[in-house]
C-alpha cells in the first residue's frame, strides 16, 4: 500500500512541485494539498497520513502555530519541514514542537526542480518510512536491541583526559535537545560534534542549545582551542577535524574538501582525526541518522586510540541506522536509550 502525504504550502508552484516529485516513487502517493496550517489542521483531525511535508511561513496558520495546536491537541503526524535559510531559527523551533526532520527550501523554480532538492526530498521520506514505517518518533517499537548482539565487553578506563565525540543525522536536532541541556556545566571533557545539516542552519542549532544548557555550546570556528565543559558543532558545509598543535594544545581544524559519501560535514573524518589526538581516551556516541557515518572513522580511530562506544537503541531512535551501523560493525561498547545518553557520557568522563 502506498504512503499518504500531505503536502502544505501557501505556493502553488511549490505545492505542485512537491506532490510531482512524491508521486515518482512507486510507494508514496501525495493524497492532498493545503495552502495553509488551517486547512491542514481540519485534515489532520479527521485524517491520517503517513507522512506531512510542511511549509513554515504561510498565511492565517504558520508551521510553527500548526506544530503547536497538533501537539497540545495530541494529534500525531509524522512532520518534515521544508525551511529556508532565513527561518534557520524557526525551524530548531519546529523540530522542538513535534517536526521530525527538514529539507532546506529552494530559493528559486531552477531549484526547486533540481535533482539536489528532489534528492533530499525523497531520501528524508525513505528515511522516515524505512525506520519506523511512519511512526511517531520516540514510541517503542519494542525492546533495545542491537542488531548482531555486537556488544564488546573489555576493561573501563577510568581516569585520563578524555574527549567526546557525537554523530548524528536524521532525527538529530531534536535527539540532542534531550542530550545537551542534560550534561553537567564542570564535565571534565570536551564535547565535539557532527550533525548532517545544511550551512545556515548549525549556528541556529547552537544558539538554542546553548540556551537550554548548562555547558556553553557553540558553532565550532577554525583554529580555536578546544576546552573542556565546551560542545563544539561542526559548521553546516565544512568538515571538522581536531588537531593536536606542537604546543600540545587541541584545536578545531576546518576545511572546505569535497563531501564524503554526499555528507559535509562527514563524522567519519572528525574521529579519523581523533587518531592524531592526545587524549587517553575518545569517547564515541552514535545518535539516529541515516546511513553508516561514523562507523568507518570509530574503526580506524579504535586501531591507534582506546575508545568507549556509545550507540542509541533501536526502540528510542527516529531512525536506526548509523547507531545500527556501528552495532554491526561489533564496535559498541554500551547500548543505551536517547534519555539515558547523557548520563552515560557522564559517567564515562566524569566532572571537574
Amino acid at each position: 500500500m502506498k504512503k499518504n502525504i500531505l503536502v502544505v504550502d501557501d505556493s502553488a508552484l511549490m505545492r505542485r512541485i512537491m506532490c510531482d516529485i512524491i508521486n515518482t516513487v512507486s510507494d508514496y502517493q501525495a493524497t492532498d494539498y493545503c495552502r495553509d496550517g488551517l486547512e491542514a489542521y481540519e485534515k489532520l483531525k479527521t485524517k491520517n497520513y503517513d507522512g506531512v511535508v510542511l511549509d513554515i511561513n504561510m498565511p492565517r496558520m504558520n508551521g510553527l502555530e500548526l506544530l503547536e495546536r497538533l501537539r497540545k491537541e495530541h494529534i500525531q503526524a509524522n512532520v518534515v519541514v521544508v525551511s529556508t535559510i532565513n527561518s534557520a531559527d524557526v525551524t530548531i523551533l519546529a523540530i522542538e514542537r513535534g517536526a521530525i526532520d527538514f529539507i532546506q527550501k529552494p530559493t528559486n523554480v531552477i531549484e526547486a526542480k533540481g535533482e539536489e532538492f528532489k534528492s533530499n526530498l525523497i531520501s528524508v521520506l525513505n528515511a522516515l518510512f524505512d525506520s519506523k514505517a511512519g511512526r511517531k518518533p520516540g514510541r517503542p517499537s519494542g525492546k533495545p536491541r542491537v542488531t548482531g548482539g555486537n556488544v564488546r565487553e573489555r576493561k573501563k578506563t577510568t581516569a585520563g583526559n578524555k574527549l567526546v565525540a557525537l554523530a548524528c543525522s536524521t532525527g538529530g536536532p531534536k535527539a540532542l535537545q534531550r542530550v545537551i541541556p542534560y550534561l553537567p556545566k564542570n564535565l571534565d571533557a570536551p564535547v565535539v560534534l557532527v550533525q548532517h545539516m545544511p550551512a545556515g542552519f548549525t549556528k541556529s542549532m547552537a544558539d538554542r542549545l546553548n540556551e537550554l544548557s548548562t555547558v556553553t555550546v557553540t558553532e565550532a570556528v577554525d583554529r580555536e582551542p578546544v576546552e573542556k565543559g565546551h560542545v563544539y558543532i561542526a559548521p553546516g558545509g565544512r568538515h571538522m577535524e581536531v588537531v593536536r598543535g606542537t604546543d600540545g594544545v587541541h584545536r578545531i581544524s576546518l576545511n572546505d574538501m569535497p563531501p564524503i559519501g554526499g555528507l559535509r560535514p562527514c563524522a567519519n573524518v572528525m574521529y579519523e582525526s581523533l587518531a592524531k589526538a592526545g587524549y587517553d581516551e575518545i569517547v564515541c556516541v552514535v545518535l539516529t541518522g541515516m546511513g553508516g557515518d561514523g562507523t568507518n572513522g570509530i574503526r580506524t580511530l579504535s586501531k591507534s586510540r582506546q575508545v568507549h562506544v556509545i550507540a542509541e537503541d533501536e526502540a528510542s531512535c527516529v531512525v536506526y541506522g548509523m547507531p545500527r551501523a556501528v552495532a554491526e560493525a561489533g564496535l559498541v561498547d554500551e547500548v543505551v536509550s536517547l534519555a539515558d545518553v547523557a548520563k552515560t557520557i557522564t559517567k564515562n568522563v566524569g566532572v571537574k
